[in-house]
């Protein structure tokens, strides 16, 4: 065989189309070749060692190329032949997919669908298009057919056992639709068209969601179904007349109070002081009360006019805003002249000429009364630093004045008796005389005198622990207990080194409750002007009602402890 012979042969084989299929045959040749080339070697090897034997030198004969024809022929084949195998693999692994796709379709029929029509539909839809997927791998195959019978078998007993559940379930839904009918001419009669209207749909929902009944009942049946869903809906229709009417009604009551705030709104470009923006606001508030009162319009016209409405009011109050801004601008004047009085009060805190530096001071405290308040995002801050200022000074002042004491340290012998007496008391159920007793107590710790500076703190917290403990056990309710917690504080305040400064303290802190309650009390009734008519507005417009009543009472409460405070 000459060597081309091999090339030709492996060519004719490689040619043909399914390399899957000529697999063997290009295995055969692949082997036979080879043992063709080792024979043929072997010759070529032993006839050279003859004619060396013999003194002759033989040509070298190379095998090489047509053994890298061969095998490059045979590679390609190779791996087309792996390709298709590859190839293979991928469709018989999708159609593996695609039937699992229809078994899991099947289950699906067989567990949930009811409708025998389009159940079987379905199982014809399914069959047909497993007939029309290839092959899937050998080992699987069947696996896979076999569950597809079994499901099969289920698919037709259920048809089996629907068809005489059918009949059953024609005569179920004659029963419902009957009972829907016999609802609609009870629902006639009902006076809330509201709740006849949401029932209304509901039992046409219910209609609607009941399946089919046999055919020689179904005509009159939804003859007598229309008739009443007729009736009911010329019913509805004839509420609503009357409402459109009562609607416009409301329209027209609307429009004349606009005309009004247009008016109000007018004469309010001339307000040029707080009393008049306040008047006017009262007269505003009150027109949006009565648009609150009155129902509501045709939807369209009533979104509009509630617009204008709404755009007029908060027109005002932007204006309103604009003007107190202004007044702001006072606030921040006035902010500036207590700042200088800081300046001031600061370069004296630290002074030892003890009188003229306290008679600066007491006159910048009174500089600071007159110049006014400074609002109350200013006042707090500026207080606290002009106090501090004051604070710092007189309390180096009465710690130069207590060393130079020499009855200290028997004044804080007397009130830690005085202590040690308080603390040992027992009280009693008598209430009227244990107040009596502490407040006696209260006197012979006052008139004890000063106590050393370092002791001054620690006896009067001593103190007051003391008297505060039987005060809590009182069993105290309501005002009274106010009251008399009240006085006590005042007269533990009193019982302090610091008397007087503590109790200007107090009255600043109480004028500042009630200047910040009043400002909370202006920003409730300002609020009070956004609410529209509706139930979740009316809850919080009462809310804010009643935070108003809570404030006045609170002022009211706190101008009674002012009074309690000695030279108030």
């Amino acid at each position: 065989m000459e060597n081309n012979v091999w090339i030709i042969e492996l060519k004719d084989l490689t040619q043909k189309e399914d390399a899957l299929a000529i697999s063997r045959d290009v295995n055969e040749l692949k082997s036979r070749f080879e043992d063709y080339i080792l024979e043929e070697e072997r010759k070529v090897q032993v006839a050279s060692m003859e004619a060396k034997e013999a003194g002759v030198e033989l040509e070298a004969i190379d095998f090489r190329p047509l053994k890298d024809a061969f095998y490059e022929i045979y590679n390609e084949c190779k791996a087309r032949r792996k390709e298709m195998i590859d190839a293979r693999n991928l469709l018989e692994s999708g159609n593996l997919s695609l039937k699992r796709n229809l078994i899991n379709r099947l289950k699906e029929v067989i567990e949930k669908e009811e409708n025998i029509g389009i159940a079987y539909s379905s199982y014809k839809e399914i069959h047909e298009a497993w007939k029309k997927v290839g092959d899937i791998a050998r080992e699987k195959r069947d696996e896979v057919q076999h569950e597809y019978s079994r499901l099969l078998e289920d698919f037709f007993y259920n048809m089996k056992i629907y068809r005489e559940l059918k009949e059953h379930d024609l005569k179920r839904n004659l029963q419902l639709k009957m009972e829907v009918v016999a609802q609609l001419e009870v629902l006639k009669n009902q006076e809330s068209i509201k709740e006849v209207e949401g029932s209304l749909k509901a039992l046409q929902n219910e209609w609607e969601e009941i399946g089919p009944v046999v055919n020689e009942e179904w005509e009159a049946l939804k003859a007598k179904y229309w008739e009443q869903v007729r009736a009911i809906y010329d019913r509805v229709n004839v509420f609503y007349d009357i409402r459109r009417t009562s609607l416009l009604e409301n329209l027209n009551q609307k429009k004349e109070l606009l005309a009004q705030t247009v008016e109000l709104i007018s004469t309010s470009e001339a307000n040029d002081s707080v009393k008049m923006w306040e008047e006017t606001t009262v007269k505003l508030l009150e027109l949006q009360e009565k648009w609150k009162a009155v129902g509501f319009g045709p939807r369209r016209e009533n979104e509009a006019i509630w617009q204008e409405f709404r755009g007029l009011c908060d027109q005002f109050f932007a204006k309103k805003k604009q003007f107190f801004g202004k007044i702001q601008e006072k606030f921040g004047k006035i902010a500036e002249d207590k700042q200088r009085i800081i300046n001031q009060a600061i370069a004296l805190k630290d002074s030892t000429d003890w009188k003229n530096s306290a008679e600066k001071l007491v006159q910048l405290q009174k500089q600071w009364k007159s110049c006014g308040h400074a609002g109350q995002k200013l006042e707090q801050k500026l207080w606290s630093d002009f106090r501090g200022a004051c604070d710092s000074f007189f309390n180096n002042r009465q710690k130069h004045f207590e060393q130079q004491d020499s009855l200290l340290e028997t004044n804080l012998l007397a009130k830690q008796a005085i202590i040690q007496n308080i603390e040992s008391y027992v009280v009693s159920e008598d209430k009227r005389q244990v107040l009596a007793d502490l407040k006696v107590f209260t006197e012979a710790f006052n008139t004890a005198g000063k106590v050393p500076m370092k002791e001054k703190d620690t006896i009067y917290n001593a103190y007051k622990t003391a008297i505060d403990s039987h005060y809590s056990k009182l069993k105290l309710e309501g005002d009274e207990k106010e009251k008399i917690l009240f006085e006590a504080r005042i007269d533990t305040l009193a019982s302090s080194p610091d008397a007087e400064r503590l109790f200007s303290r107090e009255k600043s802190d109480i004028r500042q409750q009630i200047e910040q309650i009043k400002n909370d009390m202006l920003q409730y009734e300002n609020n009070l002007g956004f609410f529209a008519k509706s139930k979740g507005a009316d809850l919080l417009r009462k809310e804010v009602e009643g935070k108003i009543n809570a404030s006045k009472n609170k002022i009211e409460a706190l101008k009674r402890k002012l009074k309690m405070i000695p030279n108030e």
